[in-house]
Order: structure tokens, then sequence, then C-alpha cells
């Protein structure tokens, strides 16, 4: 596998495609590619964390993960994530998955669950926002 960058644009149309239960990211700091034998086989999208409380600047949230079902892909695209925000100079990277989820791919990465989260909806009387049937349900916040 190799890694390649991405425009935001490019990697909401794979994960239109591929990502089970979530709509294309609104923003993203960047967005990377897994290839492999030439072709597109996975995304990432690394964003500030969407929790505001979590938003300190240091902090980096893998908002979107999604892959075709190659295997490996999942923990090729968090750790290469991983490498760049460290670079960058993040100090802590996080990422949730469902409370439903394994979760294999970022214990196969070393990453481990620091909070359980309630569901709970993003949408505010002063700061609309588009309802997802996601939000609906408990997830639980890694660090990697």
């Amino acid at each position: 596998m190799k890694a390649i960058p991405l425009s935001i644009s490019e990697a909401n149309e794979f994960v239109k495609k591929y990502h089970r239960h979530n709509l294309s990211a609104i923003g993203c700091k960047f967005c990377i590619g897994a290839l492999k034998n030439g072709n597109l086989i996975g995304v990432g999208i690394a964003g500030r964390p969407i929790a505001r409380l979590l938003a300190d600047k240091k902090t980096l949230e893998i908002i979107r993960v999604a892959t075709d079902g190659t295997k490996n892909t999942n923990s090729f695209i968090y750790n290469r994530i991983r490498k760049i925000a460290q670079l960058m100079g993040y100090e802590k990277i996080i990422t949730y998955t469902l409370k439903s989820e394994s979760g294999a791919s970022l214990r196969a990465i070393g990453a481990e669950i620091v909070a359980e989260v309630k569901p709970q909806s993003w949408n505010r009387k002063n700061r609309p926002r588009q309802e997802q049937p996601i939000y609906q349900q408990e997830k639980l916040r890694w660090e990697l």
C-alpha cells in the first residue's frame, strides 16, 4: 500500500460510496488516500475536533476513514494519519467508533479507548446542523 494526498472533494466522493454510516465531511486539515496496484482502496480525513472542548489546537481528530474492504487498509490509514499529525506537531490524535464496532484496526496500531460518548445532537438553536441517525448511537473515543 502507498499513501497519497487527496483533496476533501476526492476523499468525500470515496466516503459517499463506501462509508457505512456517515455523510461527507464538511472540512478538514488534510486528507490521504491508500493506493494498491494503482487503485484507490481507502481514504482518511483528519480535522479539528468536532467537540469544541477538545479543540485546543494540539488535538487532531480523524473524522472519517472509509475503505473498499481491502484487508489492513483501515490500520494503514490510521497509522499514516498519526505519523503525519505528529510531524505537524499535534500532541493528541483522537477518533470515534460506534460502541457496536470492534475497533480491531485501532487496537492493531496501539490505540486505546479513553471515553464512552453518549448519544447527542450537534444541532443547536444558534448553530443549526444537519442531523444524522448515527448521532443517536453510543460511541467510543480512542486516542492514538
